[in-house]
C-alpha cells in the first residue's frame, strides 16, 4: 500500500469545501440530500431511529462493501477524506453562517450547494476516497456495473428522493432533486479531469 500525500491533500480539500457547503448552505435552507444523509433523516422521520446510530450502521455497511472492490487505499483516503469532513464542520460551525438569507432562496440554495457538494466531493472521490457511505457506494457500483458515477448517484438519490416524498413538502423535494442531479453531475465531471503526467 503507497500513500500519496497529493491525494491525502486533494482528499482534505474535498472534504473541507463539502463541510462548508453544507454547514453554509444546506443547514440552513431547508433542502436536504439525497443518498445515506437522507435516508437517515426519512429513518429518523418514520421509525424514530437516530441518526447518529443510523448513519453509523449505513456508513460502515457502505465502507465495508467498498473495500473489498475498491482496497485498503480506498478506505485509508476515505478516512482521510471523513475525519477531514467531521474537523472541517466542527470549525465552521464555530461561526455563523455566511449566507443565511439563502433560507428564504430554496432555488438558489439548490444550485449553490450542488457546486459545494459535487466539487467537495468530486475532489476526494478522484483523490480515491469517500468522505461518506453513499460516496463509497456509488464509486464501488460504479466500478463493478461499469457505468459512470454520476448515474450510480442519481439513481440511489431518486430512490431515497422518493421515499422521502412521504414527509417532504413538494417545493423542498423539488429544490432536492435539482441539488442532487447538478451535484451528481459535477462529482463524475470532475472524476473525469484526464491526470497530468
Amino acid at each position: 500500500m503507497r500513500i500519496s500525500l497529493r491525494s491525502s491533500l486533494l482528499a482534505l480539500l474535498g472534504s473541507a469545501i463539502l463541510a462548508f457547503g453544507l454547514y453554509n448552505v444546506h443547514a440552513f435552507s431547508g433542502v436536504t440530500e439525497g443518498g445515506i444523509l437522507g435516508l437517515t433523516l426519512l429513518l429518523h422521520h418514520w421509525l424514530d431511529l437516530s441518526p447518529s446510530v443510523s448513519g453509523f450502521v449505513l456508513n460502515m455497511a457502505c465502507y465495508l462493501f467498498g473495500l473489498k472492490t475498491l482496497g485498503p487505499l480506498f478506505i485509508f483516503y476515505s478516512a482521510v477524506a471523513g475525519g477531514g469532513f467531521s474537523l472541517f464542520y466542527a470549525i465552521f460551525e464555530r461561526f455563523p453562517p455566511l449566507w443565511p438569507q439563502l433560507a428564504h432562496m430554496p432555488l438558489l440554495a439548490a444550485v449553490v450547494g450542488a457546486l459545494f457538494v459535487g466539487v467537495g466531493v468530486g475532489l476526494s472521490v478522484r483523490a480515491g476516497g469517500a468522505p461518506g457511505g453513499d460516496d463509497a457506494l456509488a464509486m464501488t457500483l460504479g466500478q463493478l456495473l461499469h457505468q459512470p458515477i454520476e448515474r450510480i448517484y442519481l439513481i440511489s438519490d431518486l430512490i431515497v428522493l422518493a421515499l422521502s416524498a412521504s414527509y417532504l413538502p413538494l417545493p423542498n423535494l423539488a429544490c432536492s432533486l435539482l441539488t442532487v442531479v447538478l451535484s451528481g453531475q459535477i462529482i463524475g465531471l470532475i472524476q473525469r479531469i484526464p491526470a497530468r503526467a
